[in-house]
């Protein structure tokens, strides 16, 4: 009895009809999205340097609570080019295609298993550190709230939404882990309860 070579499978994204291949190959429209991007991080580059020249050259000059709102504002560029970062790789190797970095001594450690959803709960995390910033400035400088001769700066009101946004933040984040978390529970007990049949 003479065995017959079965039929390799086409490679996948092969055979797709016009239509289908359209729609996917659409995901391409979102590659000028994280150039832009990618723009955006070299401006921020830009702005950091421009930040630390200026804390350079008033180094003997600034209070320690000036310097520590220079500093923060130096952690706060840092922290928005780390999330343009994971925004970039993440939604790139998600929505459109695959970096191909397996091996690579640089990969990073997340990239392994991200997907839409560890991408939110990671975002969802660096808009608050971002925010916890922004919050620091704010408390620091609230001290001079009402002192005499001050002009401008923040309110009492202001704090207060700030405060309130922050904490709406990371009630977010609890609930987008949650309903992931969930969501993760029902998929694994689909798979358990497909594999019993």
């Amino acid at each position: 009895m003479s065995m017959t070579p079965e039929t390799p499978l086409p490679p996948k994204g092969m055979g797709l009809r016009p239509i289908p291949m359209l729609i996917f190959g659409s995901r391409w429209l979102q590659l000028p999205l994280y150039i832009g991007l990618i723009v955006a991080q070299g401006i921020y580059v830009v702005l950091f340097l421009k930040e630390l020249w200026h804390l350079f050259q008033h180094s003997f000059d600034f209070s320690e609570q000036q310097i520590m709102l220079a500093v923060l504002g130096l952690i706060d560029v840092v922290m928005i080019s780390n999330l343009l970062v994971m925004v970039i790789v993440g939604g790139y190797e998600t929505f459109v295609s695959r970096l191909n970095l397996q091996g690579h001594p640089d990969e990073p450690e997340w990239l392994s298993h991200v997907n839409a959803s560890v991408l939110k709960i990671k975002l969802a995390m660096a808009i608050i550190g971002i925010s916890s910033i922004h919050l620091l400035r704010t408390f620091i400088e609230a001290g001079t709230l009402g002192a005499p001769g001050r002009v401008g700066g923040y309110t009492e009101t202001g704090v207060m939404w700030q405060t309130i946004i922050h904490t709406i933040f990371i009630l977010s984040a609890i609930g987008i882990a949650v309903v992931d978390r969930i969501s993760n529970q029902a998929i694994d007990e689909a798979k358990a309860h497909s594999g019993k049949h």
